[in-house]
């Protein structure tokens, strides 16, 4: 791609997307560059990532045809209010936080400006992520191949209308909370049953890694995958039976309203 990638910002997320654009060579690592609030921060950045980098904002802006603002909700309108009158005519805007509109976004900046709001997941970190995004009607079908390109150095994406992008955390941005809650709570039945924590751990993870490597490559349906492990009077059975009676899928269903109702901004907390 021969576009040139900034971000505002560039804190765990930021740097992983960066390096799985790298390896991915979805760019060179001369064609992207940070800012970052710390100069000590920058530099750990720069040294580890081989990028430019700059303690001024308005550099990156100045810079970037496609630019990520990879910092705190509650400092987005800081931010745009200090880059606004520097960005490129045809920039493109990446948003990465929750519950911020890209109405709010083109709002901040006073004019029309192409804009793209993500909500990534913290498996981005080892190149698993999955990244929902919604975009709006200025974005054009290169912006968009060069958008889902960029994203999917570091995982999958998802391209969705804009009202649903409130439901993502439950099923996308948080649940990797749930899963390692499973893992954990698989490994504590390991450990036991006498498997040692290392072991127990490793194997757990490793059966969610598989099952859902499944759903995936396969394309079944979950409920016909669960089925073909669970021969007629067996002891999978018998477990789901269990998980049936414990609530289990309602349980997940609840804690997934519940995520969507505070990204929404309906519960005080």
């Amino acid at each position: 791609m021969d576009k040139q990638i900034g971000f505002v910002g560039c804190g765990k997320m930021g740097q992983a997307m960066v390096e799985g654009m790298i390896t991915a060579g979805v760019v060179s690592a001369d064609s992207i560059k940070v800012s970052t609030s710390s100069a000590t921060t920058l530099l750990k950045v720069t040294e580890k990532l081989r990028v430019q980098g700059s303690l001024n904002n308005k550099d990156i802006a100045r810079f970037a045809d496609f630019l990520f603002l990879a910092v705190e909700p509650s400092n987005y309108e800081k931010v745009i209010d200090e880059i606004k009158n520097d960005v490129k005519e045809d920039v493109v805007i990446i948003m990465i936080a929750a519950g911020i509109s890209i109405q709010t976004v083109t709002a901040a900046f006073g004019r029309t400006v192409k804009v793209v709001r993500t909500m990534p997941n913290t498996p981005s970190l080892v190149g698993e992520g999955m990244t929902a995004f919604a975009i709006n009607e200025l974005i054009t079908e290169e912006d968009l191949a060069n958008v889902e390109e960029i994203l999917n150095a570091f995982g999958k994406t998802e391209l969705l209308k804009e009202g649903l992008m409130d439901a993502v955390p439950a099923i996308s941005g948080s649940s990797p909370a749930y899963v390692y809650m499973f893992i954990e709570a698989l490994a504590d039945g390991g450990v036991r049953d006498g498997i040692p924590r290392k072991q127990a751990y490793k194997m757990a993870a490793q059966a969610v890694l598989g099952a859902a490597k499944m759903v995936l490559e396969t394309e079944e349906h979950p409920g016909s995958l669960k089925d073909n492990v669970c021969t007629p009077g067996g002891s999978t059975i018998r477990a789901v039976a269990a998980l049936e009676e414990s609530n289990f899928r309602a349980s997940i269903l609840n804690a997934m309203k519940a995520c969507t109702r505070k990204s929404k901004g309906l519960e005080e907390v």
